[in-house]
Parts: C-alpha cells; sequence; structure tokens
C-alpha cells in the first residue's frame, strides 16, 4: 500500500502567498515533553518494579526488546494520549520516543512494534496480573519517606463499558450497557493510586467486598503494621461482612447507608424540626443532623447511623453514613470526613477520561487487568510531573489533560551527531520557562537520590 503522508498539500493563500505544507520536515516530534516523563519514571522507578514481574520466557541472547523498555514505551505514549498499542506502528520511530526510553534517536534500532507490546500485555497469568496489582499498592507506599500515622483510603467502582464479547463483561441495567464495574481506591489526600482491580459489571456482593479490603489490608499491614486505615465508600460496601471485618481487625470505616423505614423513623423529631424551622424562617435552605444507633436484619450487631437532614423549598432530603467512629460529632462525620470522598470520583475521571484507561478492549481478564496497571503507571507519571510544578504557576493544579497539552504536546527537533544529542525545542514554546525548571529540578533530586 503506497504511503501518502509525504505527498505535499496546500493551505488558503495569505495575503497573496501560496501557502504548501509537507509531512518531510525530518527528525521532528509533536511530543517533546516526554523527556520529562522520562525523569518522572527515573524518580519512580515503576517501569523497573513493574517489568521485574512480568512472565518472560525469551531467551536472552536474543532478546532486542527488554520488558522495562516496553513498559516504559507503553506508559509514556498512555500519557501523551496514545491509549491503543496500535499507534506504535508510528510512534516506534518517533525520535523523542526513542530517546526518552534510552535510545539514540538515529543509530539504535526502533522500540517494540504494535504485536510485541500487544504480546507483553496478554503473556500475563493471574498470578501474574495480581502480583502486578499489589505492585501498584507497593509503589503508593514508597511514595511515603515514613509510614503515616494514618491514611484515608477511598474505595468505589466505576462503570467501563464493553464493546464485544469480552471475558466478566456483563449487562448492568443501572447502566444501561455491558460492561466492566472496576474497584479503584485512592488516597484522596494526596491524589495518588492505590490500586485498580478489573471485576465484572454488577454490583460486589458482601463476601467480594470483604475479599478485596482484606487483601488490600493485609498488604498495607505488611510495611505499615502501626498504620491507622479509615475506609470509605457509598451504599454499595456498607456491607455486614466489610463491616464485621473491619470492627475484627481493627479497621475504621465510613460507608455510606440506603435508609429504610425504620432508620428514617429513627430521625424523624429531627427531620420534623428541620421541616418546621425552614417552613417557619421561609428559608432556602435548612440542614441538621441527628445520630442513632441502626440494626438491619443482616447485621450481626447495632451500629452508629449519622443522618444528614435537608429540608428545601422541594422537600425533605435525608441522607445517611454508617461509622465504627465515636469520637466525631455527626456534623463532622458527615460534612468533614464523609464528603471528602467525593474528590475520588474526580480522581476516577482523571483515570478514565484523560488516560483513557477504559480501554479494556482485550479478551482475557488478565490482559484487560494488565492495561489497568500500565494506566496506572502512566497516572503515577503525570501525577509526578504536576507535583513538580511550583504551587504558585496556575498548572499545579490543572487536570492531566491540561498538563498533557502544555507541557508534553511540544514539538522539537531531534539533532543526533558523533559526540551529542541536542533537542531544539520551538523558540516561541509558551511554556519554556516552566519546562526549563522541571527539566532542572529532576535532575537535582536525581543526582540526590544517587550514592
Amino acid at each position: 500500500m503506497p504511503n501518502h503522508s509525504h505527498l505535499p498539500f496546500s493551505f488558503p493563500a495569505i495575503r497573496g502567498k501560496k501557502v504548501t505544507a509537507a509531512f518531510d520536515g525530518g527528525r521532528l516530534s509533536s511530543d517533546g515533553g516526554v523527556m520529562l516523563l522520562c525523569e518522572a519514571e527515573r524518580q519512580l522507578g515503576i517501569a523497573a518494579r513493574l517489568a521485574a514481574l512480568f512472565p518472560d520466557e525469551r531467551d536472552g541472547t536474543r532478546v532486542i526488546h527488554r520488558v522495562s523498555d516496553m513498559i516504559r514505551a507503553r506508559i509514556f505514549a498512555i500519557a501523551c494520549g496514545y491509549e491503543d498499542c496500535n499507534d506504535f506502528e508510528t510512534l516506534r520511530c518517533d525520535p523523542a520516543f526513542k530517546l526518552a526510553c534510552g535510545r539514540r534517536p538515529d543509530s539504535d534500532p526502533d522500540l517494540a512494534s504494535q504485536p510485541t507490546l500487544s504480546r507483553l500485555e496478554n503473556a500475563s497469568g493471574i498470578r501474574d496480573a495480581i502480583r502486578l496489582t499489589y505492585a501498584l499498592v507497593d509503589q503508593w507506599m514508597a511514595s511515603y519517606a515514613a509510614p503515616p500515622a494514618s491514611v484515608t483510603l477511598d474505595i468505589d467502582d466505576t462503570c467501563d463499558e464493553v464493546h464485544g464479547r469480552q471475558q466478566l463483561s456483563l449487562f448492568n441495567a443501572h447502566y444501561d450497557a455491558y460492561c466492566f464495574l472496576p474497584i479503584h481506591v485512592y488516597d484522596t489526600a494526596t491524589g495518588r493510586p492505590v490500586a485498580i482491580v478489573l471485576r465484572p459489571g454488577k454490583t460486589p456482593s458482601g463476601k467480594e467486598v470483604r475479599c478485596h479490603i482484606r487483601r488490600l489490608v493485609r498488604h498495607i499491614r505488611q510495611s505499615w503494621p502501626s498504620t491507622r486505615i479509615m475506609l470509605r465508600g457509598d451504599s454499595h460496601y456498607a456491607r455486614p461482612e466489610a463491616m464485621d471485618w473491619c470492627e475484627a481487625d481493627g479497621v475504621i470505616y465510613l460507608f455510606g447507608l440506603a435508609g429504610s423505614g425504620p432508620l428514617i423513623a429513627k430521625v424523624e423529631e429531627t427531620a420534623d424540626a428541620v421541616r418546621t424551622r425552614r417552613a417557619a424562617e421561609n428559608a432556602e435552605v435548612i440542614r441538621d443532623f441527628a445520630e442513632t444507633t441502626h440494626r438491619a436484619k443482616s447485621w450481626s450487631r447495632e451500629r452508629r447511623a449519622i443522618a444528614r437532614i435537608e429540608a428545601t423549598r422541594l422537600g425533605l432530603d435525608v441522607r445517611f453514613v454508617v461509622t465504627n467512629l465515636t469520637l466525631k460529632c455527626p456534623r463532622t462525620v458527615y460534612d468533614t470526613l464523609y464528603c471528602a470522598r467525593g474528590q475520588a470520583e474526580n480522581l476516577i475521571k482523571a483515570h478514565k477520561v484523560h488516560l483513557a484507561s477504559d480501554r479494556t478492549s482485550c479478551r482475557r481478564p488478565e490482559a484487560n487487568q494488565v492495561r489497568l496497571v500500565l494506566h496506572t503507571a502512566a497516572y503515577w507519571l503525570l501525577l509526578t510531573l504536576r507535583d513538580a510544578i511550583p504551587a504558585i504557576r496556575d498548572l499545579a493544579k490543572a487536570e492531566f489533560a491540561t498538563i498533557r497539552l502544555r507541557l508534553l504536546k511540544i514539538a522539537v527537533r531531534v539533532q543526533e551527531t558523533a559526540s551529542r544529542i541536542r533537542l531544539a525545542y520551538a523558540a516561541r514554546c509558551p511554556e519554556a520557562a516552566l519546562v526549563r525548571g522541571l527539566a532542572g529540578r529532576f535532575a537535582i533530586r536525581s543526582s540526590g537520590a544517587s550514592p
């Protein structure tokens, strides 16, 4: 099939002069900021951590593409917006990507091709996928200089629609689609991902929730035996099996709780007072909180339930949470602690939308879990890059898509000579000073970490 990419084309004339164009500029890249991702990965060491757990039965004397190099290329591409392995039909020759993966742009072989990367994703079995998932937990723990006194982990699931016959995909009536419902766990206070687990497209049962949190907590406590752990989640996770396990193993929980007739009746006095007060003051909104103990039929004991009661002109709205916290007042538990979990939904959005982690199109669930691991590794790169931006800059709190546009999608000419490799960025790059500063900051950190 002929390659028409180098054929010239034109744009409308400007002030009497013809405008012609062609893709013949030579060793140029539109992803010059990938070198910043290279420095972020060097600081994290996440590619080497994952590579040690990938099965590799190749003859070492004939290997051209090391597993760590393939992982770097894949996660760099995901962070730059290329979520499919198919993109490597052209990216494997990109001089900036080759340089970021430790290869000289002209004199070294190209990066791994799409079939090679696809074989890597599909090589893992169930045990390999589990070990890779635990490696993400280890990466999160390694991000702390010392074990913290306490951590709050937000757990939630999200819809991952499928468009084929992938294993584990089920029809979910709530989302009206065939999907997976992977579980995401985040350290919301820092924005760091803890674990991502692929699972069928149905609401998790109590036994499944208990299984996931038990494995996660036990793995964390192997390194952090004294750290106090609090789990937050919506009503999907307020399962008796999960709460029983948390109480038995000293884990704090704060879960949403679906309202029921008997539960609402216990806070009716406060609800009536809120309703009456709003009507008497003709106010737009009146809020109050109530606390009670409740034992559902499936529960083994009574538990503390807190109600947020809100009266508006449209009526009364009552929301509940259940917790084993004992010292906080109801308003603090709901407004300060529980409502903070809303940030986890923004983190899931960044994972899905900005990094396209819902591109789980492999047939086998193990391969799709590997994809989630790789997309989470790309999340770590962008998070590390954003954390390195000075707080006074607007990009210090920008979304990943904005960071990609402003810092990664910048043009660069790569020139290799006998003694050096030179990167020539656009002279009028809007973020030139920031890119220069980040490169220097990463260099200082790398030299400080070396012996």
